[in-house]
């Protein structure tokens, strides 16, 4: 107090204001008893510093404080310079959590485009600016792994959320690891887990819940494993059950399991049964049958399940029932594949009709699909023109790549060349979405089949020349290498632009199974066997079939993948291994060999497929070595005379 005084004195003497010496003697106070100071701006109501007012009052006309030092005045100071303001080390309060939000809808977006490094890097970069961070986050970060396909960094991350002192663990990362795990078919994996978490001896302690069936059950259905799902639910199905019988949602998840392995007859046989347990079908029940009854053909039944489903909305009073674009959108692929142009025009004018149902791009895109399936060019060109219409006002509607090549391919059969020249300039600037190099290719093939249906032989070759330019190779059983052979055609072996391989040996129609090679000859090995004991086998063949227990072939094991020797066979497999039925022709597996890279694709029957290759048990082999063998050179006397800047490998 008497630096109080002291000061209060000199500040009279020097003729300093009142009000400013107490503003100064007032911080003085608050710095001395560790009080937070806040310099007041003009205008600020005095009640907000009341313990200021209560240490010194003000004078009643006095203004509030000004954010001014009374040591610095115009006409007397204590020195020629202001001194410097006393200020307490700054300590820092406990911080609230950072907002994560924006980091997590950052996650979610790279997700979409599969940027798994550019997430590892970001997060990298938010642990270092917030240390710890949440769960949210991190599970987001595994739903990245899964989506991308790379479930060993989604078990990486895991055991990295279960550590001392992180950020832990909950139902969610249970649900969206088992349901990695069962889309890399790493079932036992996924079971051992739910196993642990039923005895209660799992990471966090999670309860074993519906949503942690519900993953693992969806990504079995997903891959086509009934026989693994039909298990899955045999141990764990009592916790599906609602009222002694299993919920809408498993009978959902069946049917759609029955569809993915070529079955759909099994999924519409599956509404009796939910008719006899009195269970209540929603609108994803109706979808599924409908989607079903197309993949069966049997349009009657999926427009009596789709009146039914408006019945049945209209007299409930429930909207939920009433049939969505989804719905629209599958009538309108069956529809179309039966080229019915008279049904298709009625579900179009009924979906315009629906005040209530936002026709979406993908809407769109399947009335002009059905329309060219049914041969309505006129009708397809229509909707096409409506779409570009209101994208001006929704860039979400604008068509997508798929819809351009959709049109291209009408107009080639045809020969307009001058339309599909004029998409193919719009392909570009107009179209919404990535244009993948398969695309940009086939609409490259299109433009040249055009100008070829048209009859203009050297727009044909001029664009042949500028394929060959830019792809380098071109697949003979494509539907540019159909064209780029009838030009080779028209033009004689003089005049040759291409390079083709011969297979003289065989003929690209006939099935697979004439040429492949019994499965016993290739010594398919148990997945349970270690790598220590065939070890040797691996040095001598590049690639080796791998078998489960019950003789079905489940992966491929390669030689550079082959990196533990004490692992088991089936920890470093490649699964599921390629697979083509007896019946697929010579050429298309050929194709895929060459086109995919493939070392070995493994033969199945066909009355064993069922529309899925998992769970079939093999029968023969075709690999790459046999390819090479049937591959002849092209003879001196058919070799190309007349050459282009590069040669164009046809395969």
């Amino acid at each position: 107090m008497l630096e109080i005084g002291v000061f209060w004195n000199v500040g009279q003497k020097m003729g300093t204001r009142k009000e400013d010496i107490s503003l100064f003697l007032a911080r003085l106070v608050c710095e001395s008893f560790a009080i937070a100071w806040l310099p007041l701006a003009d205008g600020l109501p005095r009640q907000t510093m009341p313990h200021l007012h209560a240490i010194f009052p003000l004078p009643s006309n006095s203004k509030p404080f000004q954010h001014s030092n009374i040591l610095s005045s115009s006409s007397s100071s204590f020195s020629s310079s202001g001194p410097t303001r006393r200020r307490l080390p700054r300590t820092f309060s406990p911080s609230k959590h950072p907002n994560l939000k924006r980091l997590t809808s950052r996650i979610v977006q790279l997700t979409r485009r599969r940027q798994l490094h550019q997430i590892l890097e970001e997060i990298e970069n938010a642990k270092r600016e917030y240390g710890k961070l949440n769960t949210i986050v991190m599970n987001a970060v595994m739903e990245a792994c899964v989506h991308c396909g790379d479930v060993d960094l989604a078990l990486n991350i895991f055991h990295q959320m279960t550590e001392p002192h992180s950020c832990g663990v909950d139902t969610v990362t249970y649900a969206t690891l088992l349901r990695g795990l069962g889309r890399a078919r790493r079932i036992d994996d996924a079971f051992q887990l739910l196993e642990s978490v039923e005895k209660g001896t799992a990471a966090g302690k999670p309860k074993l819940s519906t949503q942690l069936i519900y993953g693992l059950l969806d990504a079995l259905i997903e891959a086509g494993d009934l026989r693994r799902a039909n298990g899955l639910l045999a141990r764990f199905g009592f916790l599906l059950r609602e009222g002694g019988s299993s919920s809408i949602l498993t009978y959902n998840l069946l049917m759609k399991g029955c569809i993915n392995t070529g079955c759909p007859q099994a999924a519409i046989n599956l509404h009796e049964e939910i008719q006899l347990l009195g269970l209540e079908p929603d609108r994803l029940t109706y979808n599924t049958l409908i989607f079903a009854c197309v993949k069966a053909e049997n349009l009657e039944a999926a427009m009596r399940f789709f009146k039914e489903m408006k019945d049945k909305a209209q007299r409930l009073c429930c909207s939920d029932l009433y049939p969505d674009v989804i719905t629209y959108t599958t009538l309108l692929m069956g529809f179309g594949h039966a080229k019915d142009l008279h049904s298709v025009q009625k579900i179009v004018l009924e979906m315009k009709s629906c005040h209530d149902l936002f026709i979406d791009r993908t809407a769109f895109t399947a009335m002009v699909d059905a329309m060219l399936n049914c041969g309505s060019i006129k009708g397809a060109l229509c909707i096409f023109g409506e779409i570009l219409k209101q994208a001006g006002a929704n860039v979400d509607l604008r068509p997508k790549p798929h819809l351009y090549l959709s049109m291209m391919r009408a107009f080639a059969d045809w020969g307009d060349y001058n339309m599909v020249k004029n998409l193919h300039e719009r392909l570009w600037p107009d179209s919404a979405g990535t244009i993948s190099l398969a695309a940009q290719q086939e609409a490259d093939h299109l433009l040249m089949e055009s100008a070829l249906n048209n009859g203009q032989i050297d727009a044909a070759v001029e664009n042949l020349t500028k394929i060959i330019n830019r792809w380098k190779c071109i697949s003979w059983t494509s539907r540019g290498g159909m064209v780029a052979l009838r030009i080779e055609v028209l033009l004689g072996f003089n005049k040759s632009m291409l390079s083709p391989y011969l297979l003289p040996q065989v003929l690209p129609g006939n099935p697979i199974e004439r040429i492949m090679l019994p499965l016993e000859t290739v010594r398919p090995l148990p997945g349970s066997l270690e790598l220590k004991k065939v070890v040797m086998r691996l040095y001598r063949e590049p690639v080796v079939p791998i078998i489960d227990d019950w003789g079905i072939c489940i992966g491929l094991l390669h030689r550079e993948d082959c990196c533990e020797m004490n692992a088991p066979l089936s920890a470093m497999m490649r699964s599921p291994p390629p697979c083509v039925t007896t019946t697929t022709s010579i050429g298309h597996v050929v194709d895929l060999v060459l086109k995919k890279k493939y070392k070995m694709v493994i033969v199945v029957k066909h009355s064993n497929l069922n529309g899925t290759t998992h769970g079939s048990r093999a029968v023969g082999v075709f690999t790459a070595e046999q390819l090479h063998n049937l591959v002849a050179p092209v003879p001196e006397g058919l070799k190309q005379k007349h050459t282009v800047r590069r040669s164009l490998t046809m395969f």
